[in-house]
């Protein structure tokens, strides 16, 4: 059994650099460093939507949700229950054996 290859983040960018500039096919970057054509284009999707954080502020914090916005977020899923544990209940009563039940 062959075993798996672990590729440093700077090989992966590296490749992933390559892949992103287009100069060669994915068939030749995986010829040229023996990795997988697949491997590369993820590492390619990866780092093409990684590439806004290297442009963030050291130390800037990520958006913090408010209180007021989480409890207005809680009170809307406490009505989503409630509303789908009424559904289901009138759904088993009005098709009896009928309806599922989840």
């Amino acid at each position: 059994m062959k075993k798996r290859k672990n590729h440093s983040p700077e090989f992966k960018a590296k490749v992933a650099l390559e892949a992103i500039r287009e100069e060669l096919t994915l068939a030749e970057l995986s010829k040229k460093y023996d990795v997988h054509p697949t491997q590369i284009g993820t590492w390619k999707r990866a780092a093409i939507e990684n590439m806004a954080t290297a442009f963030a502020r050291r130390g800037a914090a990520p958006e913090q949700v408010s209180a007021a916005e989480l409890d207005k977020l809680h009170s809307k899923i406490g009505q989503l229950v409630v509303e789908r544990d009424f559904l289901a209940n009138a759904s088993h009563q009005l098709l009896g054996t009928r309806g599922k039940k989840w």
